[in-house]
């Protein structure tokens, strides 16, 4: 009589590698309370304009040439997989700049154009510089500090977070996703994905 291969060798056989699972992000509840920013359209915008439909944000300066690219491409590929949501009035991006002193309207309009990000469902917000680091600390609970010293190189003067962050309709942040593989880490970009998979997830959830 032949002996049976167990179950899970079985699968390894037949099916191959199994892909790598990962923990779901944890379920947040942090209010993010009030603000107000102007849009790169010229428009003011503040936590109220923005409730009632999930949004998605993030934190970049134009000028960066580190990891702020690839957050951006993040929420562009967000753009294309979420338009559907986007255009029945659910879901928005937001964009924050960490450098509000050089980012101004214009220069947010020239990175946003760039990037083809949808003026009606993409925003780009610029600020008091103050201001943004204090909401970005304080109400996104997001690291930003401008660097100090002659060693600042251009495209590096700011530290910041390189999160995107899911917010509900009641303006409660309700997830903090990579925004850009962790390529330190050998499992980093399916782990990038699977996060982007959750927060897609959740939004489809949240719309509800």
């Amino acid at each position: 009589m032949k002996r049976l291969l167990p179950f899970a060798l079985l699968l390894a056989v037949g099916c191959g590698t199994r892909a790598p699972t990962f923990p779901a992000p944890p379920d947040l509840d942090y209010p993010i309370g009030a603000f107000s920013l102007t849009e790169r359209s010229g428009q003011t915008i503040t936590d109220k304009c923005l409730r009632g439909q999930v949004w998605v944000g993030s934190f970049v300066f134009t000028r960066c040439t580190g990891p702020c690219p690839a957050v951006t491409n993040t929420m562009a590929r967000l753009q294309a997989d979420l338009k559907d949501e986007m255009k029945a009035g659910k879901v928005k991006l937001v964009t924050f700049t960490v450098d509000p002193a050089r980012d101004d309207l214009k220069a947010l309009k020239e990175y946003a154009d760039a990037r083809q990000a949808d003026p009606a469902h993409w925003l780009f917000l610029t600020g008091d510089e103050k201001t943004v680091h204090r909401i970005l600390q304080e109400q996104f609970k997001q690291a930003v500090e401008r660097k100090l010293g002659p060693d600042v190189k251009p495209g590096d003067e700011f530290g910041h977070s390189t999160h995107i962050v899911l917010v509900d309709k009641n303006g409660v942040i309700r997830g903090m996703y990579e925004g850009l593989p962790d390529e330190n880490m050998p499992d980093g970009q399916a782990r990038f994905e699977h996060g982007l998979q959750h927060l897609k997830l959740r939004v489809s959830e949240l719309v509800k």
